[in-house]
């Protein structure tokens, strides 16, 4: 009888330590933090959100830092933030941005200014950390991932003993550029540069205005690619085939913490939930619709890209020139520094007269664009951008070639890496920048002409290149394999 009663007693243990362990499932909470500027803060939000839906023990919270110049970034935040399930958008408490004499460059202002916030992030990082227990549903704080310009938020995270993890939106070249700028001189007068993630000697027109405008941007970068090396890992948004020779440049840096490829990570659907003008929106979806399969130029500078009144009226010579289809994202330029650009109230201001009235067949003049989900349109066949990495990778995604004009930040490199390393781009300019020489209108008419029905082997490449990127995503492929790495450290 004691015999049955032990057995008995112990199955009731057994399965109540069963129920038990089902009952208290640990959660692991990730944090991030990312530069106010949409390039930078989407590809983290959907990073964060990829680990979670990769394991529902995983919950993520971006903190967030924006500024009154930019109303687009605030609108992508309030519609991120009701759209998400495991991962919370927290808005850090407003402090004072620096002033004028503080900085002399974006890259300076946006240092200083996420720096300035140290204070409010380590009680953001605090709060989380209370909810840690052993009760049901204890939640565990395992990871600050900070971005290329919030590094100094590393000592945060070091204070309060939490594993610290770089996000890097930026190519791996680049990233590779970065860390090699302790030896550049920015105001030597070398023609080339030689750098181990470029095959390539990079010429100097295509360094970026950091190098060569020698101000304050190039010691901010110098100074956070130095602290990159104290991370734990660093996962940068590209796919080991499309960079190898710039990742294996940095898998020999000894001295550097690992590194991740996990792209590409981007936002395929979302930006026309948020989209400032819908009726904009349903307008140009409308447009494409009616138009034949690859038909179509899309012509975009991205969510930062403007270009001045001169250049404007090159481009639309060009394009009416080039007699082809096209949807134009035309923008104003910013009015102050730290400004976005804005959609023109009146197009015809800029456009050379009667412009709009002889292309009206052909084409479309709009100002935003849901970038993303044009070039998932069947009509796109060809892109003239200015070399974001976001706006590589997409135009990869869905394989469709890219005519190079780059106008600010890496892009010239970028564009450099797709046509002379690459061979995944037509070549309008490569080192374009804005106040430089324009670009004539027979140059966006040959670069137009060749994208568009003169690319065949850079259109078969693109092609492959766009299968790869796709699979590498999937089950047992390079990125899927290291975002499960990162998870099992994460988790364990």
């Amino acid at each position: 009888m004691i015999l049955y009663v032990y057995i008995y007693m112990s199955i009731i243990h057994l399965n109540n330590s069963k129920l038990l362990g089902h009952l208290i499932m640990t959660r692991f909470e990730v944090v991030f933090i990312a530069t106010p500027a949409l390039g930078n803060l989407v590809p983290i939000v959907e990073f964060a959100d990829l680990l979670t839906k990769h394991n529902p023990q995983l919950s993520a919270t971006v903190l967030t830092v924006t500024t009154p110049q930019r109303p687009l970034i605030s609108t992508y935040v309030q519609s991120r933030a009701s759209s998400a399930t495991n991962l919370k958008l927290l808005h850090l408490p407003t402090v004072d941005p620096p002033t004028p004499d503080q900085y002399q460059s974006f890259i300076a202002f946006v240092s200083l200014h996420i720096q300035n916030h140290k204070h409010q992030v380590k009680n953001a990082l605090l709060n989380l950390k209370k909810n840690e227990s052993n009760s049901f549903d204890s939640v565990r704080l395992v990871a600050l991932f900070v971005d290329m310009f919030s590094t100094t938020l590393i000592d945060v995270a070091a204070e309060l003993a939490v594993p610290c993890y770089l996000f890097f939106a930026s190519p791996a070249s680049f990233l590779g550029f970065t860390l090699h700028l302790d030896r550049v001189d920015p105001v030597e007068s070398e023609s080339e540069l030689a750098v181990p993630s470029f095959e390539n000697p990079l010429p100097r027109s295509v360094l970026p205005n950091l190098v060569l405008d020698a101000n304050d941007a190039f010691s901010w970068v110098a100074y956070h690619a130095r602290r990159y090396r104290e991370t734990k890992g660093i996962f940068v948004n590209t796919v080991q085939e499309l960079e190898p020779h710039a990742l294996q440049s940095l898998y020999n840096d000894s001295e550097l913490p690992r590194v991740y490829p996990i792209g590409p990570v981007l936002d395929l659907v979302g930006s026309n939930q948020w989209d400032p003008n819908p009726a904009q929106y349903k307008r140009i979806m409308e447009w494409l619709d009616q138009q034949p399969v690859s038909s179509v130029v899309f012509v975009c500078f991205g969510s930062m890209g403007s270009l001045k009144a001169n250049q404007v009226e090159e481009i639309a010579t060009g394009l009416e020139m080039a007699n082809v289809r096209f949807l134009w994202a035309l923008r104003e330029p910013p009015k102050a520094q730290l400004e976005d650009p804005r959609d023109y109230t009146n197009p015809k201001d800029v456009l050379p007269d009667g412009f709009l009235e002889r292309t009206a067949e052909m084409g479309l003049v709009c100002g935003w664009v849901p970038q993303a989900v044009v070039l998932a349109h069947k009509a796109v066949g060809g892109f003239v951008s200015h070399c974001g990495w976001n706006s590589i990778l997409e135009s990869l995604w869905h394989g469709v070639p890219i005519a190079t004009w780059p106008v600010y930040a890496e892009q010239q490199m970028n564009a450099f890496q797709m046509v002379r390393e690459l061979g995944l781009a037509v070549e309008i300019r490569v080192d374009y920048r804005v106040g430089g020489d324009l670009v004539r209108a027979e140059e966006v008419l040959n670069g137009v002409r060749s994208l568009m029905k003169g690319a065949d082997e850079i259109q078969k490449k693109v092609k492959e290149m766009s299968d790869i990127c796709r699979s590498a995503l999937m089950e047992n492929r390079s990125s899927y394999n290291n975002l499960v790495f990162l998870i099992q450290q994460l988790t364990s």
